[in-house]
């Protein structure tokens, strides 16, 4: 069955039906609508769908696609309910309970037949969070009975009939500034904390502080503060607290209204810098602006101190549970350093196991776009970035005298989806989105010692896959391919007591713990013998340099996104299966990951042998990187004919000088020039992976490291 996704971006939702269906078996493809009708029209006579389906949709379908293809519409709302802002007004209003419709597309707005509905009971929390968990999955819910219907003859969807007793919803206008505006001397605390819930993410509330216009996001209620109602009380974790009328709210992020319209999200204290009060310096002073607090979090301490706090541990019994909740997941430099810094305090506990819990909606997404794109020098900010965030992993990989486990309830990406990885064991909540490649920004190459933690969970050729074609995948296929061990319940607070359980299981056999310590030292022993951490880091970031100081497609796509320009509205061809020309389905691009770093402790201290060596590793690069089966064949019989040329003049001096083990010798040196002629006969037969490459090259460095040493210490 090939069903089409109409869509107006590629998001989480969208992301969602995509892996659904595609782990099913259904073909699937995606058209972005832009807007422009005539190539969104184009796009279906294209596929020629037998269903569409359309996640998130914010622009009308053109009467000859819905009149002509069955399209069903997700719709964020309880039946009855129409209009483009659904659940902000539901938020607002703090209706007990919503749902989602699966409509059939008509010429009036919402008002379609309905395929599927589904309720759920709503939580105090923002509309990313709602929309994010509950809406999703009653979608996926709703998208599953719907399919269900779709060969069934008997199967009529119900006509929309405001006269039966559950039709509860109507028709409701499109939610403006002046609806969400706040009477700071009137509402209170529950109140104001609703109306920037239901404009969280986008577009936040419009208001003023200390005159600036400003939009708010990502407000939490305070449990003890209180002040003059309007006025801003206290500051902590770059957040800032307001009082109400009867208490307070942390407000997280600010965007500024400019007349640009290109305010960006930040952290409140960022937007409002030049106009909050200053520290006092002195006692007098510290008196006199008693009513400013400015609050320091002590991350030694455990819980949860303040409701802005963004990093937070748990300790039960012998486990650590890290928090880190950013907005977003976004991890900027001084996010990355806090966590690491709170990471090694954990690290230095009497506990058994650290379980990383990221957030629940996002565990982590990499390093922080938005906060490098208002830094002096963008390059300079990523470049900290990046080897914060590495600072950070590096320590998880070498934790070894702990279990580790990341414990992930929130979609996670780029270099998110890599760092869950270091940690010894990744379970997943049911629903999850891992999107396991940085090409998108710009074709940025990243780093998160990926090159190490990717191939070691999924083999060579599924890292190439997953890091190439850039798409999305559901836990279940993570599962499937070894990037995560375990797929735990969809529900997060069923989800939270499986890891509890699991861990504290893992723990609770002292021998068997004592087994998984060893060999996970064992193993990173191995790993470091066979190529150093350093080396995977060095090769990333030199990548990572050229993107970020050399050409301009990394900043230009990253401010892009910051600022939600689209330059380019067509759909890009990865996701896009119907407009992907002959042939070029699935393909990836040759030398993306593999790489083969020459280090120091190869060296012999002989110029011409080192010089040698070194020179495999230039042209087994080289090969790796080609892009014809001509550039192959010719980079193949480069590296054969420069190894045959270095074996025989290395046989021929282990003949000179008598050398007991020659044979031994030998014996290895014909191994590998059988294994190149083994390759050099499957690139002529289009059969080849580069896996074979890095079979070669670890036989490669293991013969330097054995035998050649061996050789050379003799001939000293």
């Amino acid at each position: 069955m090939r069903i089409l996704l109409i869509t107006s971006a590629f998001s989480g939702l969208t992301q969602r039906f995509y892996t659904e269906l595609d782990d099913a078996g259904y073909q699937v493809s995606v058209e972005l609508h832009s807007g422009d009708m005539t190539r969104l029209v184009e796009g279906v006579s294209l596929f020629k769908p037998d269903l569409i389906l359309c996640p998130f949709l914010t622009k009308y379908l053109p009467k000859e696609i819905y009149q002509n293809y069955k399209c069903l519409i997700v719709h964020p709302g309880i039946k009855g309910d129409r209009g483009p802002s659904s659940l902000d007004w539901a938020i607002q209003n703090n209706e007990p309970e919503w749902g989602v419709s699966l409509l059939e597309a008509a010429e009036d707005m919402d008002a379609g037949a309905i395929w599927a509905h589904k309720t759920f009971p709503m939580r105090q929390a923002t509309k990313s969070s709602l929309f994010y968990r509950e809406v999703t999955q009653a979608a996926v819910d709703c998208l599953w009975e719907a399919l269900s219907y779709f060969d069934a003859p008997s199967f009529k969807p119900e006509r929309q009939d405001y006269s039966r007793p559950d039709y509860k919803g109507q028709t409701l206008p499109s939610i403006k500034q002046q609806d969400r505006m706040i009477n700071w001397k009137t509402h209170k605390t529950d109140e104001i904390l609703r109306r920037i819930n239901a404009a969280d993410g986008s577009p936040g509330v419009l208001d003023e502080i200390y005159g600036k216009p400003v939009f708010m996001f990502n407000a939490h209620k305070e449990n003890h503060l209180t002040g003059k109602a309007g006025e801003m009380i206290a500051t902590a974790n770059h957040a800032v607290c307001r009082a109400t009328v009867d208490g307070a709210i942390w407000i997280g992020h600010l965007k500024p209204k400019l007349e640009s319209g290109k305010g960006i999200k930040l952290p409140a204290t960022f937007v409002l810098k030049d106009l909050l009060p200053k520290r006092p310096t002195s006692t007098l002073k510290s008196l006199l602006a008693k009513s400013f607090k400015v609050i320091e979090i002590d991350y030694t301490l455990p819980g949860r101190q303040l409701p802005c706090q963004e990093v937070w541990y748990e300790q039960a019994a012998n486990i650590a549970y890290l928090y880190f909740s950013f907005h977003n997941g976004g991890m900027s430099t001084e996010q990355c350093r806090l966590l690491l810094r709170v990471y090694r305090h954990v690290a230095m506990l009497p506990v058994q196991a650290i379980v990383l819990m990221g957030g629940e909606e996002s565990w982590s997404n990499g390093i922080h776009l938005n906060h490098i794109e208002i830094a002096t020098s963008p390059a300079d900010e990523s470049w900290l970035n990046i080897n914060a965030i590495d600072d950070l992993i590096y320590q998880i990989i070498t934790t070894l005298d702990k279990i580790t486990i990341s414990a992930v309830a929130g979609n996670a990406g780029a270099g998110g989806a890599m760092m869950a990885l270091a940690a010894d064991k990744v379970f997943a909540r049911e629903g999850v989105i891992f999107n396991p490649h940085y090409k998108n920004m710009g074709e940025l190459y990243g780093s998160e010692y990926w090159t190490y933690l990717l191939p070691k969970r999924v083999g060579q050729e599924m890292a190439t896959s997953l890091t190439e074609q850039r798409l999305p995948i559901s836990t279940k296929k993570a599962w499937r391919i070894g990037f995560i061990d375990k797929v735990l319940d969809k529900n997060h607070a069923i989800f939270s007591a499986q890891v509890k359980h699991l861990v504290t299981t893992l723990i609770a056999d002292n021998e068997l713990l004592q087994k998984h310590l060893n060999e996970k030292a064992k193993t990173r022993c191995y790993d470091e013998y066979l190529k150093a951490l350093a080396s995977y880091r060095t090769f990333e970031l030199t990548q990572m340099y050229t993107n970020f100081y050399g050409k301009d497609h990394y900043h230009s796509a990253r401010q892009d996104f910051v600022y939600k320009i689209s330059k380019d509205t067509s759909t890009p061809e990865n996701i896009a299966i119907h407009r992907q020309k002959e042939g070029m389905a699935r393909t990836l691009s040759l030398g993306s990951m593999y790489h083969f770093v020459w280090q120091d402790f190869y060296q012999l201290s002989d110029a011409l042998i080192d010089k040698q060596h070194q020179e495999v590793f230039i042209l087994a690069n080289q090969l790796v990187s080609s892009v014809n089966r001509e550039g192959l064949s010719k980079n193949m019989q480069l590296l054969y004919q420069h190894v045959k040329e270095h074996f025989d003049e290395e046989e021929e001096l282990l003949k000179q000088s008598g050398f007991q083990s020659n044979k031994g010798h030998v014996s290895e040196h014909q191994a590998m020039l059988k294994k190149l002629n083994e390759i050099n006969h499957k690139i002529s037969h289009d059969d080849w992976k580069k896996n074979d490459i890095q079979e070669f090259m670890d036989k490669w460095g293991k013969h330097i490291i054995n035998s050649d040493m061996t050789l050379n210490t003799y001939l000293l």
